[in-house]
């Protein structure tokens, strides 16, 4: 399978200090993947070092076999799109948002929307079940409707790579599993490549192909859910207790927290009786 994003031992970071270091890994075309880690591991910087919005100290990211890094900033947009935990609520029309996505396509003081435009923003709307909200203002939308919209966007770019910075974390459990449900439908039938940070370490093992899990500002583990997500990685990387079982439908690991009182208990339970 051709690779479509290869990282090279990338390094990269703030003034204030925290750097991600010696990232490297590659991904196939089309694959669904998932960055995993506690907070402050470094999820979102990796995305900002791969999306060219943090210089790398080190490395290089290379993206079709090209370094992503001497890309126009048009050509970028054109092959990647970037979909936020957050969305702007601007006073706008749905409709207007969504051809937003369609800058990356406009041609210099081309200051009008052409028919194709509207046809590829109307055709994403279609498929994210937006359309329906096309004349409502932005600012009138719930989280999880911000979120369609905003995947609706991305896709008006006819992107070769999505990537999704925790997009799920303010949805409630019916927008998470319909969101979820959407990306892996993208990723099987427009063969689009996706790369999501993932708080929900379940959604992560149910929906992802491959994962790659950050401590510290480096990658811990990397491969598919099964080898990333047991409960020795987890407990050593987030530092707490979990059990982690297989969903009897998918095959995937699915991962439960354990209370501390709950813990304590199973432990006196289980613990040997003094004779």
């Amino acid at each position: 399978m051709k690779e479509l994003l290869v990282l090279d031992n990338v390094s990269c970071g703030y003034k204030s200090g925290f750097h991600i270091n010696d990232i490297s890994f590659s991904l196939p075309e089309g694959i669904f993947s998932g960055i995993v880690g506690p907070n402050g591991s470094g999820k979102t910087t990796l995305f900002r070092g791969i999306s060219g919005d943090l210089s790398l100290h080190k490395g290089a990211v290379y993206f079709e076999g090209r370094d992503f890094s001497e890309l126009s900033l048009r050509e970028k947009a054109q092959k990647v799109a970037i979909v936020s935990q957050f969305t702007e609520v601007a006073d706008i029309t749905v409709e207007e948002y969504v051809l937003m996505g369609r800058m990356p396509y406009r041609k210099q003081f081309q200051f009008f929307n052409k028919k194709e435009d509207v046809e590829i923003a109307h055709h994403y709307m279609h498929l994210t079940n937006t359309y329906r909200l096309k004349d409502k203002s932005m600012a009138a939308l719930s989280g999880g409707e911000r979120q369609m919209v905003s995947i609706a966007s991305a896709l008006a770019q006819n992107p070769r790579l999505l990537l999704l910075d925790e997009p799920t974390s303010h949805l409630d459990i019916t927008y998470q599993v319909r969101f979820m449900n959407l990306i892996q439908r993208l990723n099987e039938e427009l063969k689009l490549s996706v790369m999501m940070i993932v708080h929900d370490l379940s959604l992560a093992g149910e929906y992802c192909d491959y994962l790659v899990m950050m401590k510290n500002g480096r990658i811990f583990e990397k491969g598919n859910p099964v080898e990333v997500l047991t409960y020795e990685n987890i407990e050593k990387v987030y530092e707490t207790v979990v059990v982690v079982e297989t969903n009897p439908v998918s095959g995937n690991p699915v991962v439960f927290p354990v209370s501390e009182r709950r813990l304590k208990e199973f432990v006196e339970k289980t613990k040997p009786q003094e004779t």
